[in-house]
């Protein structure tokens, strides 16, 4: 069983004028909430831990994890409102972006939801603004210390500024999570904001030391690149006509977990022994799941009978 933590929203895009307003196209997102749909789809049982609004737009968010096959026996329920991120144009035509997410569910997230952890879970799932705002990122980091040695850690930043804008607040839950993190993937994109002009090989020397034992590092049209006891290995892009990149991170997450299940590697020890050659399998396999994300329109993850 996997435990996937963190945010439950809406992405809501302006999509013309209408006599009275404007027309409103409202999706289902949140990067952790992609993860835990990814592992579900790719046949691997999941719970999502978070806080979800009773409202209707929390309703909603429940009905798509109970379709997908997501466990939500640890999701809190609340009268707290949904987070929105509404994305739309300005007068000059240029993207513009508001957030809305103060005093919201998914940011108050309490430690009475532990008690109601499910039996069995192998790995936890952290990432995202999540880990950094409100009662949610005190919840989180009580459950990676009280998960240490029964469970897997596995880490993805994944920043957002919009949310969060100081980078030193990333640059620190970052550094608190890689003594007590197993698996840490970042993109390339996240480590150049937090550490301008660190080398992805460097900071894997760096998380590696402090206890990391596996370090992947996603690099868009370049590739991935991963580092564990074994050395670095580095494998190329799937080549793929890309409508766009949405869910492709949280993809690459939801499949290295799966593959790290299917080969019984769910463990500290697991990831610190998987050779050269199974390391390339992990990620050609991450990356050929991502790709896929990318061939669709929107976070529409693959199942595994397509990877």
């Amino acid at each position: 069983m996997f435990l996937v933590c963190g945010e439950a929203l809406f992405d809501v895009f302006a999509t013309g004028e209408t006599p009275t307003g404007l027309a409103m196209d409202a999706r289902i997102g949140g990067s952790p909430f992609n993860v835990a749909v990814g592992l579900a789809r790719l046949a691997q049982p999941v719970a999502f831990l978070s806080q979800v609004s009773r409202g209707f737009l929390g309703e909603r968010l429940m009905r798509s994890l109970a379709a997908e096959g997501v466990d939500t026996s640890t999701v809190q329920r609340s009268d707290a409102p949904t987070t929105l991120s509404l994305v739309g144009v300005d007068a000059r035509g240029v993207p513009a972006y508001a957030f809305y997410g103060e005093g919201c569910a998914d940011r108050l997230l309490d430690e009475a939801a532990m008690p109601a952890l499910p039996a069995g879970v192998r790995a936890i799932n952290f990432g995202s603004f999540a880990t950094v705002v409100g009662a949610t990122a005190a919840t989180q980091r009580a459950l990676v210390e009280r998960m240490q040695g029964r469970a897997l850690i596995a880490y993805d930043p994944n920043i957002r500024l919009n949310v969060e804008p100081r980078l030193e607040v990333w640059r620190a839950q970052i550094e608190w999570m890689l003594p007590r993190t197993q698996l840490l993937k970042i993109s390339d994109e996240d480590l150049g904001l937090v550490w301008p002009g660190l080398a992805p090989a460097e900071f894997a020397v760096r998380a590696l030391a402090q206890g990391v034992k596996l370090v992947v590092v996603t690099r868009g049209g370049e590739g991935a690149s991963g580092w564990n006891a074994a050395g670095a290995v580095h494998v190329p892009p799937v080549q793929v006509a890309v409508i766009d990149t949405v869910g492709a991170g949280d993809t690459f997450q939801a499949a290295l977990l799966t593959w790290l299940a299917e080969h019984e590697a769910l463990s500290a020890a697991a990831l610190s022994a998987l050779s050269a050659e199974a390391v390339k399998d992990l990620l050609g396999f991450a990356a050929r799941a991502a790709a896929i994300t990318c061939s669709r329109r929107g976070a529409d993850l693959p199942r595994r009978a397509e990877v």
